[in-house]
């Protein structure tokens, strides 16, 4: 059993020392190999500390799922519309409509590559480890979703912190609710390529 001393330490590390040294300039490299290392570390904790089996729950409601989702869906495609249509109108759709072929490995690879990792790190790795040590639900919730907006502080950019505090609220109440990282994978990629299509993708750092 790991002392709070030691999760506490590990937390301070992984969420807060490595994002804010992210923001700062540094080789590349290095950056790619802390990341990695980190990345490595958070996956034999879920195995071997916490014993997670990445199974699929037998058990989710789908149907519910898929229909908060929806929902959450609408108000935020009419959002980011209204955004792109009075602030940055020369982007909006623009990859979608002028590149279809780059707007689908976009999403492939942004789905795939970037999502699952960030989810199961902020969401599976985060609860599992400290969620015991936060008596406060809503507190764990905006601390979760303060520190994944912290993770893009390496963009420079207040819009992006913004709307990943909102995703990061959406997508902690998502798996306190389900407990399944799959779920909140699928929420996270569908929220994530509206973006890319809606046209806000240059700013999270895709092309256009």
């Amino acid at each position: 059993m790991q002392s709070n001393v030691y999760k506490l330490t590990e937390f301070f590390i992984i969420f807060i020392l490595v994002p804010l040294s992210f923001s700062i300039t540094y080789p590349l490299a290095i950056k790619m190999g802390i990341g990695i290392f980190g990345f490595m570390y958070v996956l034999f904790v879920l195995l071997r500390v916490e014993k997670n089996k990445f199974k699929i729950a037998p058990h989710l409601n789908w149907s519910m799922f898929f229909k908060y989702t929806f929902v959450q869906l609408i108000g935020i495609a009419i959002v980011t519309t209204l955004y792109m249509w009075f602030l940055d109108k020369p982007n909006l759709y623009v990859v979608v409509l002028n590149k279809p072929l780059l707007w689908l490995f976009i999403l492939f690879v942004y789905s795939v590559f970037s999502v699952y990792p960030q989810e199961l790190i902020y969401r599976t790795f985060f609860f599992q480890r400290y969620q015991s040590l936060f008596k406060n639900d809503t507190l764990f919730i905006v601390l979760n979703a303060t520190l994944f907006s912290l993770a893009h502080l390496f963009f420079g950019n207040v819009l992006v912190m913004f709307l990943t505090f909102i995703g990061g609220i959406l997508f902690a109440i998502t798996y306190k609710r389900t407990k399944s990282t799959l779920l909140v994978t699928i929420e996270h990629a569908i929220y994530g390529c509206w973006l890319f299509t809606v046209g806000m993708g240059s700013m999270l750092g895709f092309p256009s």
